[in-house]
């Protein structure tokens, strides 16, 4: 049965379930009706980060446009353009018996593709939720809903899986930021360019 947290909460994921390596990150999320008419394009993506908190390399960065991080611990499933339908709009996929050594945290995030010019929020985006799979069981072990605390954001780190102690734990952060990708981009070391 999965684990619902809430904002800040963090959950042991290898300590208690040695057997996980492979896992699916499913987010998904709704459009309210009063959307301003163009269309939503959320896009999930992975930062993959060491120890100062930043990519090594851009190639540590995995969204629509770099698909699998070298190492192969890390595989976004692909664009969907509209997040229409049930269930989980985009997945990512994390083998984490293949995580290099140097890394230390994924942090997983959506944004809205050209938000500014749109003029689209978070606070007209609901239902947003982030679940971790079991890949072997098919069992949801973690999920987590956003709930709805935005309003003029157009990014948010979602959460992060993290080594401690040589396991790994999920950490429900739900933050915000303005500015798009190019702001969560910046937190993490990457040029945006």
């Amino acid at each position: 049965m999965a684990i619902n947290l809430t904002k800040g909460q963090k959950v042991d994921l290898t300590k208690t379930n040695p057997s996980l390596k492979n896992i699916m990150v499913g987010l998904g999320w709704d459009v309210n009706m009063f959307d301003g008419g163009a269309d939503f394009d959320l896009d999930a993506s992975a930062f993959v980060l060491d120890a100062t908190g930043k990519c090594p390399t851009d190639q540590d960065f995995i969204f629509y446009g770099n698909l699998a991080h070298h190492s192969g611990c890390v595989q976004h499933m692909g664009d969907n353009l509209t997040g229409e339908g049930d269930g989980d709009d985009e997945q990512i996929k994390v083998d984490l018996s293949k995580v290099p050594a140097n890394i230390e945290r994924i942090a997983f995030t959506v944004t809205i593709y050209d938000a500014d010019k749109r003029r689209q929020n978070f606070g007209q985006v609901s239902n947003s939720y982030i679940r971790i799979v079991d890949e072997v069981t098919g069992s949801e072990i973690i999920h987590y809903d956003l709930g709805e605390d935005f309003s003029i954001e157009t990014a948010i780190v979602v959460g992060e899986l993290y080594k401690h102690n040589g396991n790994w734990k999920f950490n429900a952060i739900g933050s915000g930021f303005r500015g798009g990708l190019a702001a969560l981009c910046a937190n993490y070391g990457i040029d945006a360019e």
